[in-house]
């Protein structure tokens, strides 16, 4: 599996991350997460939908907490045709509790715990940390990646603006 340096750090620090990342035009890999009912979801599963998948090291952190209450509060305003994940290592058990506490209702989230299929494929895979770096990428209907985003720095969010403005170019009015 291919290994990347030099493309995000923790406090400065760099790490490693492990999988290719897709580039825009690409067609996304498939993968597969868990539900909070730990049944398996597959990206496949909303082929014909715009995807957003943000990665998040933990949901239980300041940084992707407020990244992932603002992908909330933005998705009702996206569109019928938009599917937001949020995806992490966190069990799905703790993403329920959190997402229950914080009134998660417009953002799906996925645990990657498993099998690592998410960050493997989207090329976020921290190897020291068998942690997600902090992503976003856009996947047309057709499952072809039209925006990528890894926030090179974990502790910050990502440019939001950016991907929803790529998501709003693709989205049916």
């Amino acid at each position: 599996m291919t290994e990347r340096k030099d493309v995000v750090t923790f406090k400065g620090n760099p790490l490693t991350l492990v999988g290719e990342s897709p580039g825009v035009g690409d067609r996304a890999l498939d993968f597969v997460a868990l539900a909070g009912d730990l049944s398996e979801v597959r990206l496949s599963d909303y082929r014909g939908k715009v995807v957003v998948v943000t990665t998040v090291p933990s949901l239980d952190t300041s940084v992707c907490d407020t990244e992932t209450r603002r992908f909330n509060e933005e998705a009702p305003g996206l569109g019928e045709d938009v599917v937001v994940l949020a995806v992490s290592m966190d069990l799905p058990f703790g993403q329920a509790r959190w997402c229950g506490a914080a009134g998660i209702e417009n953002v799906r989230t996925l645990s990657d715990h498993r099998d690592a299929s998410v960050g493997t494929s989207l090329g976020v895979l921290i190897k020291e940390l068998r942690l997600l770096a902090r992503a976003v990428f856009v996947i047309d209907a057709e499952g072809v990646v039209r925006y990528v985003q890894i926030v090179p720095e974990m502790t910050e969010e990502p440019d939001y603006e950016a991907a929803l403005a790529a998501v709003r170019q693709l989205a049916e009015p």
